[in-house]
C-alpha cells in the first residue's frame, strides 16, 4: 500500500526537508499587520521575531481549507492509496478539527492524527508515520499505532521575558512586571498539548540548568521503559552563535543520545518571543 504522510510548518518540516524525507510539509500562514505570510517560505525567522519586538500585530493562523484540499487531491492523484495528516495538537489550535471534518468526505482515504504534539515531538511524531508507512501499515493502522503513544513525548522551554507570555495571557501583567524586576525565568512544560507553568528560577543560565536537569529525569524514565528516543533541541535565538552554544550544551549533557535540532516553530514563538530556548523527548516506534 501506497501511503503519503503530510504534516505542517508546526513540525519545523518545511519544503525542502520534506522533499529528502519523501513526506509532505503544509506552510503555517502568519499574519503580521493584517498581511498574511507563510511560514518558510516568504517569512524569515529573524523577520517574524522583528516584527515582535516591534510590536507590531502578529497573530498565527491554521492553514486555508483550500491548502489542505489541494494538498489532500494532488496526492491522491498522484496514486497514493491513503494519506496520514498530522498537524499540530488540538489543544493548541483548530487545525485538527478542521481537517477532521474535512476528512470525513474522503471515504477513509484520509486519516487525520490526534496526538497532541508540536514542535519537535511533532517531528518525530511524522518521522514514525514514515517507518510505519514503509513497513506496509495503513493510513488507519499509523493514526491507530500514533495516537496510542500521544503521551511518549514531552517538551521543556525556557523564556528570557515575560514580556510576551503576558500578551498572550499566560501571566497577568502584575506577574510580568515582578518577573521582569527580580529576573526570574519561567520554564514551561507541554505534555499532550498544553502549555503549563513547570518551574520558576532567578536568571538564565539557573533556567537551563533546571531545564537540563528535568530532562534528565525524563530520558532516564523513557530508557527505564526500554525506549529508543531522540532528543529535539530548539530555539527563537537571534543569533547562530546562540543557537549553537545552545546545541552544545545539550549534546555535553546527553553525549550518548539521537540529537536534532529545529528553529522554534513560529507558533510556539508568539507565545514566548525571541530568546526562548526548548527540548523535546520523543519515543520512536
Amino acid at each position: 500500500m501506497k501511503t503519503a504522510i503530510v504534516t505542517d510548518s508546526n513540525s519545523g518540516i518545511f519544503e525542502e526537508e520534506a522533499k529528502k524525507l519523501g513526506i509532505y510539509s503544509i506552510s503555517m500562514p502568519i499574519i503580521i499587520e493584517e498581511k498574511t505570510y507563510f511560514e518558510g517560505k516568504d517569512l524569515s525567522y529573524k523577520d517574524f521575531y522583528q516584527s515582535l519586538i516591534e510590536n507590531k500585530k502578529v497573530s498565527t493562523s491554521q492553514p486555508s481549507l483550500g491548502d489542505v484540499i489541494d494538498t489532500w487531491d494532488h496526492l491522491l492523484s498522484l496514486g497514493y492509496e491513503d494519506i496520514v495528516y498530522i498537524p499540530m495538537s488540538s489543544e493548541l489550535s483548530g487545525s485538527y478539527y478542521t481537517a477532521y471534518m474535512l476528512a470525513s468526505h474522503y471515504d477513509g482515504k484520509v486519516q487525520v492524527v490526534d496526538n497532541h504534539r508540536i514542535s519537535v515531538t511533532l517531528k518525530q511524531s511524522v518521522l514514525n508515520a514514515k517507518k510505519l508507512a514503509e513497513s506496509g501499515c495503513s493510513a488507519f493502522e499509523i493514526k491507530r499505532i500514533l495516537e496510542e503513544n500521544t503521551y511518549e513525548s514531552i517538551i521543556y522551554v525556557g523564556v528570557e521575558t515575560l514580556e510576551y507570555l503576558k500578551k498572550s495571557g499566560r501571566v497577568t501583567a502584575a506577574g510580568a512586571a515582578i518577573g521582569s524586576i527580580l529576573h526570574i525565568k519561567p520554564l514551561l512544560v507541554i505534555k499532550g498539548g498544553k502549555l503549563d507553568a513547570y518551574a520558576k528560577v532567578k536568571g538564565t543560565k539557573k533556567c537551563k540548568k533546571t531545564l537540563l536537569e528535568a530532562v534528565k529525569k525524563d530520558v532516564e524514565r523513557f530508557h527505564e521503559n526500554g525506549n529508543e528516543i531522540s532528543i529535539g533541541v530548539a530555539s527563537s535565538f537571534l543569533s547562530p552563535e546562540e543557537d549553537k552554544e545552545w546545541m552544545d550544551m545539550v549534546q555535553k549533557a546527553f553525549p550518548e543520545e539521537d540529537i536534532f535540532y529545529n528553529p522554534l516553530t513560529l507558533s510556539i514563538g508568539s507565545h514566548v518571543g525571541p530568546g526562548a530556548f526548548g527540548i523535546g523527548i520523543s519515543k520512536k516506534i
